[in-house]
């Protein structure tokens, strides 16, 4: 089994700055990416960056451009940076792991970001 822990939500006014921290232990093994995705309210789950351990990292659209996505791999350690924060970025974001080639998907337990027009 792997833990994931996230930190680093909050509230902040339109145009501030997050940064999302997520620690995985345990029986890590096999990493094939790191991500983060986020839900609002009435809406699906859905990608806002991931990491890929080749280095390969992509983006939602509405994520390009203001957020980045980095690990710290000696500390299996996924972060997202976010910049210039909008209300529609408000939601609940989650950690998520995918190890031994897919065969074991992991979430963490979630952090709400909120923003404020």
């Amino acid at each position: 089994q792997v833990q994931l822990v996230e930190s680093g939500g909050g509230s902040v006014q339109a145009g501030g700055s997050l940064r999302l921290s997520c620690a995985a232990s345990g029986n890590i093994f096999r990493i094939i990416s790191m991500g983060w995705y986020r839900q609002a309210p009435g809406k699906q789950r859905e990608l806002v960056a991931i990491s890929y351990s080749g280095g390969i990292t992509n983006y939602a659209d509405s994520a390009k451009g203001r957020f980045t996505i980095s690990r710290d791999n000696a500390k299996n350690t996924v972060y997202l940076q976010m910049n210039s924060l909008k209300p529609e970025d408000t939601a609940v974001y989650y950690c998520n792991l995918v190890q031994d080639y897919g065969s074991n998907v992991y979430w963490g337990q979630g952090t709400q970001v909120t923003v404020s027009s």
